[in-house]
């Protein structure tokens, strides 16, 4: 759970340095790569757990 807060805070202020500075709009587009990767992640991790047999 640390790791999917970490990676979401890294990819929202990538992207608001990507949008506030001239020139950098690179790291809006790696901060939204990071989100989609970081969310990606979280599902995979999810679906793991769910497989898990009821008792």
């Amino acid at each position: 759970m640390v790791l999917f807060l970490l990676l979401v805070l890294v990819a929202v202020v990538l992207g608001v340095i990507g949008v506030t500075a001239n020139g950098l709009g690179y790291l809006l587009a790696i901060g939204i790569v990071v989100l989609v990767a970081d969310l990606a992640f979280a599902a995979v991790r999810l679906s793991r757990r769910s497989r898990r047999p009821l008792r």
